[in-house]
């Protein structure tokens, strides 16, 4: 399809994917993060990878959880995450529960072809957002919320989500999230630990006051181990309390257990919905089963 093809509409509202509807329920949904292998692997490290991969989402989806394969993150360029869902999970899982993100790190031709195929795949719901810079890459426009606005005015059967930085100016962002140009169904936010819940409750207050509509997902990170040059590492890319977890590490407490707790403590502010990054994609399902026991175990109140 050219770029010259004229906008395409259908009876679905923007926003009525399967995913934000989740969003938009009471109950609290548990979506997982994972990474394609990066670009330039060989043939066999990336097949091995893919079929790790594969795995990871095919048990996650089984435990009904969403799943969000990423675009180049954190700066390095990763192979392309549409092409896994097309080429290795065909009738294997409901694409719907496949919520890929798209930076604006590529050629536009290439997004609005990739919006199309997206969608003829039956995929639901899409995250777009700048992207972190990538070697030799440049935006194809400045914001994420300008190649949105270019995917709504060519299609209106997709869902599209947008981004927010709990560790920026909260106000700010209440601002960006609550214009009408954003163009986003849902938003997800940078990665927020129960160690600085105070952004998340100052977020949710704003956004009630501010009649913010659209529905939002926390991130939380899998802290694998509290070692002090990992986490330090960890914090170039995002902010990171080191020594908040670092001193949970050392006195105990499992990387299971202490991504429950933030899990938990969102939920007690009102924040019931949370995406998980850094899990092992060949032991996600497992992971996640471990977490979600921890969660279970703190809801009841019987550690």
């Amino acid at each position: 399809m050219s770029d010259t093809t004229p906008p395409q509409h259908t009876s679905r509202e923007p926003g009525s994917g399967r995913f934000v509807e989740r969003l938009r329920g009471e109950t609290p949904t548990m979506t997982v993060e994972l990474r394609p292998p990066r670009s330039g692997l060989t043939r066999g490290g990336a097949m091995d990878m893919w079929i790790d991969l594969s795995h990871a989402i095919r048990g996650l989806a089984a435990r009904d959880a969403f799943l969000m394969l990423t675009d180049s993150a954190v700066g390095e360029e990763e192979e392309e995450n549409l092409q896994h869902l097309t080429a290795n999970l065909a009738n294997e899982v409901e694409p719907w529960r496949v919520v890929p993100f798209l930076t604006c790190l590529h050629p536009l031709d290439y997004c609005l072809r990739y919006v199309d195929r997206a969608r003829a795949r039956g995929v639901e719901s899409v995250t777009v957002t700048g992207g972190d810079k990538v070697r030799g890459a440049e935006r194809c426009v400045p914001h994420g919320y300008l190649l949105r606005r270019k995917f709504r005015e060519r299609t209106r059967s997709l869902s599209l989500g947008g981004w927010v930085n709990l560790h920026r100016p909260i106000a700010e962002q209440i601002d960006f999230a609550t214009d009408p140009e954003f163009e986003a169904d849902y938003y997800l936010t940078q990665v927020v630990s129960h160690h600085d819940l105070g952004r998340a409750e100052h977020w949710l207050e704003g956004a009630e006051r501010a009649g913010l509509e659209i529905p939002g997902s926390f991130g939380v990170f899998y802290y694998r181990n509290g070692r002090r040059t990992v986490l330090e590492r960890l914090s170039r890319f995002f902010p990171v309390p080191v020594d908040a977890v670092a001193s949970a590490f050392e006195a105990g407490v499992t990387p299971e257990r202490h991504c429950a707790e933030t899990i938990v403590a969102l939920r007690r502010l009102g924040g019931g919905h949370a995406y998980l990054c850094n899990l092992a994609p060949h032991r996600a399902a497992t992971q996640f089963d471990r977490i979600m026991t921890e969660v279970a175990t703190l809801e009841a109140g019987t550690s």
